[in-house]
């Protein structure tokens, strides 16, 4: 899989007792936060569904606690959106998005088990915010998305199920490929 028919000597090793059921805190092993901003387990299962908003105008919770686990911005109404927090400075983020305003939003960190991509949060914040026009950082968002098609299918009020049909056979044609490499 490697470019220009480059070569690699590679030895993987299984990891015994491990099944692809598993999750990482079935296992016994202790946790080792890859990045200041994903502090937890919780977190790092959350980023699947809130990692877009970093491409919006809408904080993804650093400057708080629960980085990746909430989400808000002052552009979304509180009837709706109604779990509300402040960033401030914090040792995962310097000058957070939103520092010293209220954000209104959603805390998923009672979710359990996130384990997907979840985009009716995104659509919902989307519909729901008072600056439709500022909503993208479209250069930002398009790379975290790897393409301009999400936006626009957002921006054209597809629902989620809907956007996610239109990944099928991408996902069929990758999951042939992945299949030798597999361990478990």
């Amino acid at each position: 899989m490697l470019r220009s028919g480059t070569q690699t000597k590679l030895h993987v090793i299984e990891l015994l007792g491990w099944k692809r059921s598993m999750w990482f805190d079935e296992t016994g092993l202790k946790w080792s936060k890859p990045s200041p901003n994903l502090p937890t387990f919780e977190s790092l299962l959350a980023y699947t569904g809130t990692c877009l908003f970093e491409g919006l105008n809408v904080s993804c919770g650093r400057g708080t606690e629960k980085q990746f686990q909430i989400f808000g911005s002052p552009f979304l109404p509180n009837e709706s959106f109604n779990f509300s927090f402040v960033p401030q400075p914090n040792f995962g983020s310097k000058s957070p998005k939103y520092q010293n305003l209220q954000c209104n939003g959603l805390d998923l960190s009672k979710t359990k088990k996130l384990n997907s991509l979840n985009l009716d949060w995104l659509i919902n914040a989307h519909n729901a915010t008072s600056e439709k026009d500022e909503f993208f950082i479209e250069k930002s968002f398009n790379k975290l998305a790897g393409t301009t098609k999400l936006k626009v299918q957002i921006e054209k009020g597809l629902t989620f199920e809907e956007i996610k049909a239109t990944w099928q056979n991408d996902l069929e044609a990758f999951k042939k490929t992945r299949n030798k490499y597999l361990l478990y």
